[in-house]
């Protein structure tokens, strides 16, 4: 029950930076219709959020510098990406969906 909470707090948290968002892009004189369908789903900020928060903890920060660091093998940082967005996924499933439409982004580490 506590999960389903928090991912509805994430949601709405989403759902007012999008609103934000569009509101500034219209207030710059930004066409709605060209930028719109660029703007990542209510979903996909919560897994962008997700991720940052993870970005910053002891387990993913270290594994995050050495994926990119100018020493790292071909393909650590999409492997990196793939492995930090799956434990996302897995740790709410809900979010799966959106998880895999970010992945799509992520050049492939095979």
């Amino acid at each position: 029950m506590a999960e389903a909470s928090t991912l509805e707090r994430l949601r709405q948290d989403a759902r007012d930076e999008l609103s934000a968002l569009i509101e500034l892009r219209c207030r710059l004189g930004e066409d709605p219709w060209v930028f719109l369908p660029e703007l990542p789903s209510v979903d996909e900020q919560v897994v962008a959020t997700l991720r940052e928060e993870r970005l910053h903890s002891e387990r993913w920060s270290p594994a995050r510098a050495r994926a990119y660091h100018p020493a790292a093998r071909e393909g650590d940082a999409a492997r990196f990406e793939y492995d930090l967005l799956r434990e996302i996924a897995l740790d709410h499933p809900d979010l799966s969906e959106a998880v895999w439409t970010v992945l799509e982004r992520v050049p492939s580490p095979w």
